[in-house]
């Protein structure tokens, strides 16, 4: 005989809320097993004479909840095949906010058991009615011990369960804050329809650690909302007003956009987002992060319209680029530095390509660098690229001769010939750059910055003295020149 679990559910209320079948069952049962003792119907069954074993003594056993549930089910298949068929209750239906039950029926063919399962009502009915919610509006149940903010959508009637205790409501707390404002009223339930016992508080989100009945039967509700403060920080609702802003009845200049019209405004909002970043503006950054973020959405809307992609097509492309490339943390592969990270990631890199058919043997080994990269970043990739297959200096003081080579060559260049000379003479700095290991686009902004910082100082200075440029020799300037430098020095 196959050993047999049957799982019943003791309902969310008192006994006289319990269906008479499963009444009879519990009455008659000769092995019953019972998930935690902490249930009104429990008292009431014993008051009758009915006995039970519970698992109480897991939950102090272990740390977590999964360790919890993963201890109990283990226990309950060894009892079935030592006795060969039992019962097993569980608060309200076997199959909602039951863990334990789902590792049952997980394993039940690797085991060789069969699971029974014998009805019960769950706490949504009566809580539905307390609540006066009708869940076909929309409605989700997550669990408070493995609560994530991305699960929780403010447009959904949201059901918190097994908010056991203050430090699990304090979880849900902070999770709930990063999608409701602090003052966000949500309903705390304890012991829903069962008489005598239930309570039912609305509190603002910031208070919901603090009230003083929660417990094994406590659970959260938190009414859906439209209000903006929440639906702004939404990506679906971004996607929304995209969607609407190229509408027919949207904005014109947006309808009128396309990939290359747009193609300067993501440049120029990828530069505003690095001047965020140089000025250390952490405000502006979040600001300038969004404005790319724009165009990215825009662009994605515009391919969706004609059938292309989506924004999720592209969200799928970096979840999935992202995981394929880093084996060292999402699969068996190790790194134990950058270096060893780079490594992979150029293996990784050439297997795709081959898999798309493209023959890496034929391929340009300067191929894969964006033309529209700024010119000195572009030049110091090509020559890194270059340099990967022994096309190189030997040494820094070859670099130095090249150098000083194009630099005679500038100066001796016709009109006609002087920008080709001149570009000749950056290509080789930026190789002597590329030999100290500095960034020369790094490095030709930083001298940027600090012209600009001396020039503002002189700018200061003729201010101050109530004169113009016109007005002030060239002396004079670089005597006020000479004054930022000390400044910036002593600032160090």
């Amino acid at each position: 005989m196959t050993p047999t679990i049957h799982v019943l559910g003791l309902g969310a209320g008192d006994l006289n809320q319990l269906p008479l079948g499963i009444y009879k069952r519990v009455i008659a049962a000769k092995h019953l097993y019972v998930r935690t003792a902490e249930h009104p119907v429990l008292n009431e069954l014993a008051a009758e004479g009915v006995t039970y074993e519970s698992f109480d003594d897991v939950y102090v056993a272990h740390g977590n909840f999964d360790d919890v549930y993963s201890g109990i089910a283990a226990k309950l298949v060894t009892i079935a095949k030592e006795q060969g068929e039992i019962i097993y209750a569980v608060p309200g239906h076997p199959l909602v906010a039951e863990r334990t039950v789902q590792i049952l029926l997980e394993n039940a063919e690797k085991e060789q058991l069969t699971i029974n399962i014998e009805g019960g009502q769950s706490f949504l009915d009566p809580l539905f009615a307390a609540l006066k919610v009708d869940p076909i509006e929309g409605f989700t149940m997550l669990d408070a011990t493995s609560l994530r903010t991305e699960q929780i959508n403010p447009q959904l009637h949201t059901v918190i369960a097994q908010v056991y205790d203050q430090l699990t409501a304090s979880d849900v707390k902070l999770s709930l804050m990063d999608v409701f404002p602090d003052e966000y009223e949500i309903t705390v339930c304890t012991a829903v329809g069962v008489e005598g016992m239930e309570k039912i508080d609305v509190v603002p989100l910031y208070e919901l650690d603090r009230v003083d009945h929660l417990g094994n039967l406590s659970l959260v509700y938190v009414p859906p909302t439209t209000e903006e403060s929440v639906r702004y920080r939404q990506f679906s609702y971004l996607k929304e007003i995209i969607a609407v802003l190229r509408s027919p009845e949207g904005c014109p200049w947006d309808r009128k956009q396309t990939h290359q019209t747009l193609r300067k405004y993501l440049i120029e909002e990828a530069y505003e987002v690095l001047e965020a970043i140089d000025n250390d503006d952490l405000d502006a950054l979040s600001d300038e992060l969004g404005d790319l973020l724009l165009q990215i959405m825009l662009h994605s809307q515009i391919a969706s319209e004609d059938g292309y992609f989506t924004i999720e097509d592209v969200i799928a492309n970096i979840n999935s680029k992202m995981i394929r490339r880093h084996p060292h943390v999402f699969g068996e592969a190790s790194a134990d530095n950058a270096e060893e990270v780079v490594v992979n990631w150029q293996q990784i890199k050439e297997q795709e390509k081959a898999e798309k058919g493209i023959d890496t043997t034929e391929e340009s080994k300067l191929a894969g660098i964006p033309r529209e990269l700024p010119a000195l970043m572009y030049a110091a990739k090509l020559q890194k690229k270059a340099a990967e297959v022994g096309f190189d200096w030997d040494n820094i003081a070859d670099v130095f001769s090249k150098i000083e080579e194009e630099y005679n060559e500038v100066k001796t260049a016709k009109p006609e010939e002087q920008a080709g000379e001149l570009g000749d003479l950056l290509f080789a700095v930026v190789n002597l750059a590329r030999f100290l290991k500095v960034d020369p686009e790094e490095a030709l902004r930083m001298t940027n910055q600090k012209f600009h910082t001396r020039f503002a100082h002189i700018e200061m200075r003729l201010r101050e003295a109530g004169r113009t440029f016109a007005e002030t020799s060239l002396e004079e300037m670089d005597k006020w020149w000479d004054e930022a430098k000390k400044l910036s020095r002593d600032n160090r």
